[in-house]
């Protein structure tokens, strides 16, 4: 998600420039910013798969090849909606010179928005619960995991898994619900605030659920297979990337997202709408951060972080 889905409050006497030069700036560079890092992290999972391909990382890697992928689509889909709707705003002012703009997203639009939000928000979450499920079969059961962790397997688990963030997301658009514009009035999402109705919070509940399930299971695989790699002996290079990756990817799973995962499903209307706004502004990084994760916390930046560590250690006992 980029972090162009929101603007600023409209002021209640005066009409805002049509364009807030600073958000839509920033909503342009965090674009950009994201696109080019899913793309180099792209290109580097590429040259590691064709490494790895007949080896236990494979499963691995399709998963964070998914990932990424998510995160690019996540980061231009969505972001291409806002930059849209904030053209429009502009072109609404030119037209209704010196009249407060009120004019809320069309209705198709509205929903098209949404249900890229839904879906880009989630199917990353399931994806990453994945990794987590899968390293910990890795780690832990290895004989279990070389006979049912095929790369033929992880491909099905990624289908079933979109097609689950892809059938919430439709919902709305079958009419079981619908998606509402949401404060400040520059994005769209599950109906969360004001009289709900009993889809409405069967919807926004099971969003919610899923994406602290995800990330519920994110912890507890972590936490058993960081157990299980400190009683082993010797380390394998491979595991501790592996996992040094999805540490770090959890925990910036687990900061961007709670806050959202959390405030959407509370129903106090106005501190609710705000809550809901700031967690937004912070998932809004998640597609960011997590191609910088893959990238810098590959084996061979590890080797040279621990060189360059011990000759800095070395150096210090000699003087």
């Amino acid at each position: 998600m980029n972090s162009s889905y929101v603007a600023n409050t409209l002021n209640a006497t005066t009409l805002p420039p049509p364009i807030n030069p600073p958000s839509f700036g920033l909503s342009c560079f965090t674009m950009t910013l994201g696109g080019l890092s899913n793309l180099s992290a792209q290109g580097i999972l590429a040259k590691s798969y064709v490494r790895f391909r007949q080896r236990s990382k494979a499963p691995f890697l399709l998963l964070v090849g998914a990932l990424l992928l998510t995160d690019l689509a996540g980061n231009l889909i969505p972001g291409a909606f806002a930059l849209h709707l904030h053209l429009g705003q502009s072109r609404r002012h030119r037209v209704a010179a010196g009249m407060r703009d009120t004019t809320e997203p069309a209705g198709m639009f509205c929903q098209l928005f949404g249900a890229s939000l839904v879906f880009f928000g989630l199917c990353p979450l399931l994806l990453g619960s994945a990794m987590a499920v899968e390293r910990c079969m890795g780690i832990t059961q290895p004989l279990l995991h070389s006979a049912l962790i095929t790369v033929a397997h992880m491909r099905l688990a990624v289908l079933l898994l979109s097609s689950l963030a892809l059938l919430l997301a439709g919902l709305p658009l079958m009419d079981v619900d619908s998606y509402t514009t949401q404060f400040p009035g520059t994005w769209c999402f599950l109906t969360v605030h004001g009289p709900l109705s009993t889809a409405d919070t069967s919807l926004a509940l099971t969003f919610s659920g899923l994406g602290l399930t995800a990330l519920s299971l994110f912890l507890i695989c972590n936490t058993l297979s960081r157990l299980a790699l400190t009683s082993s002996s010797p380390l394998r290079s491979l595991d501790v990337e592996m996992m040094a990756q999805l540490t770090v990817i959890t925990m910036v799973s687990c900061v961007c997202w709670s806050p959202f995962l959390v405030s959407s499903s509370s129903h106090t209307v106005r501190q609710s709408e705000r809550l809901v706004l700031l967690g937004l502004r912070m998932a809004t990084w998640n597609q960011i951060l997590d191609p910088w994760v893959y990238i810098l916390l590959r084996r061979a930046v590890l080797r040279r972080c621990q060189i360059w560590s011990t000759k800095k250690c070395n150096c210090s006992f000699a003087t």
